[in-house]
């Protein structure tokens, strides 16, 4: 089956997306940082090997939206807590291998996706840990059903993302790829060395 890809992204409204770098550079810079971060890291995602789907928020506003390229299929992301919308994400997009990664990644290659598909042939699932014990991407693989439960105990935000996940998913095989960083404030726009 076709790998697929699935870019969580908000509606770039002022206020609604990137708060926390908002109380740092404003909520119109962060919008805007948000708005062109978003179309580069689409436009760098673009790979004949993997199908491309947008999770889009707030549900209705988001598959209307100009802001994003209209080839590119839109999935509602539904109501409730991170966990509860990437699980919906997976159960509704159900066939072949699916990642989903964040779209405040500004270090996302296609070779980082890659590694990450080829991870799941031998594993159940994939993880791209970031720095700040959380995780830019999570997969899981072929015929492997995700329950909703992996995400219920997850402590969403928090340096013990991560951990909460792994522990949820104990007894299935976990593939772990190169560390990557999100961007929440003012202080991740630096550049680093990766």
């Amino acid at each position: 089956m076709r790998p697929t890809l699935v870019v969580m992204l908000k509606e770039p409204r002022p206020g609604r997306v990137k708060t926390r770098l908002g109380r740092d550079i404003g909520m119109v810079g962060a919008a805007w940082w948000f708005r062109h971060q978003t179309a580069r890291l689409l436009r760098r995602l673009r790979d004949p090997r993997w199908d491309l789907v947008l999770a889009v928020a707030p549900d209705a506003e988001g598959r209307a939206s100009r802001v994003w390229p209209r080839d590119l299929p839109r999935w509602p992301q539904g109501q409730g807590d991170l966990g509860q919308r990437m699980a919906r994400v997976f159960r509704d997009l159900s066939t072949g291998p699916i990642c989903i990664v964040g779209s405040d990644i500004p270090d996302i290659k296609p070779h980082h996706i890659n590694a990450a598909f080829k991870a799941l042939g031998a594993s159940d699932a994939v993880i791209g840990p970031a720095p700040d014990g959380g995780y830019w991407l999570i997969g899981f693989a072929v015929g492997r059903p995700l329950r909703a439960a992996v995400f219920d105990a997850v402590r969403w935000s928090s340096e013990h993302a991560l951990a909460d996940t792994v522990q949820a998913l104990s007894g299935r095989r976990v593939a772990f790829i190169d560390p990557l960083h999100d961007v929440d404030t003012v202080d991740d726009l630096q550049p680093r060395a990766c």
